[in-house]
């Protein structure tokens, strides 16, 4: 399998980590959108990242369609309950989190790329941010267990944490530990892991 995409980003990341931790053996190539458009257009259209390219040449795009073909791959091993209200919880957890990466994505892109920037549309999205990271720390610090939903990592856990290193990267200040501090002390286990040291990437603001 080839992983296209810069560990920068919170999408390929999570898909990076879920990879190393199920054991699959992948080839990762770090394209950026901006300026590896050209190459990475080839196996997407929408010049978008993640892109695994799986075995026999099909590309799959999103990383919730890519774990999706993961955790099937992983069968028993799948960093996720397979059915009923477990699953529900942790994909609405993984919601949450990929929604916080996507606002924390369109704030630096309306910071970044626009001249005339949108004081409406970024203050929009800095209310998204902060309505969801209370939410996420609401039922984070409702579970005492050492991950999301018990004692082992799964996807909702990965989620969150990727999204959380963008946003602070991306946008210093943005986050309040002393506000979230179940998102911190969460962010914080999460980072500590091999795996999260070894997939990871410092946030380096694309050029057009």
């Amino acid at each position: 399998m080839i992983l296209i995409g810069q560990y920068d980003s919170p999408f390929v990341r999570r898909v990076g980590i879920a990879l190393r931790l199920y054991g699959m053996a992948f080839e990762h190539r770090p394209w950026s959108t901006f300026g590896d458009a050209e190459l990475l257009a080839r196996f997407n259209p929408l010049t978008r990242v993640p892109t695994l390219v799986i075995d026999g040449g099909e590309t799959l795009v999103d990383s919730g369609t890519i774990l999706d073909h993961l955790d099937e791959l992983a069968g028993d091993r799948a960093l996720i309950a397979r059915s009923g209200p477990a699953r529900r919880q942790a994909l609405k957890v993984c919601a949450l989190g990929t929604g916080l990466a996507d606002k924390a994505v369109a704030l630096f892109y309306e910071r970044a790329l626009h001249e005339q920037q949108s004081a409406l549309w970024a203050e929009r999205c800095r209310t998204q941010v902060n309505a969801t990271l209370d939410a996420l720390e609401a039922d984070r610090a409702a579970r005492p267990t050492p991950f999301w939903f018990g004692d082992a990592i799964g996807h909702a856990d990965i989620a969150v944490a990727c999204a959380l290193r963008f946003t602070r990267e991306a946008h210093p200040g943005l986050l309040d530990d002393v506000r979230t501090p179940a998102l911190a002390a969460h962010a914080a286990r999460c980072e500590a892991m091999d795996v999260f040291r070894e997939i990871a990437q410092p946030f380096a603001p694309p050029s057009s």
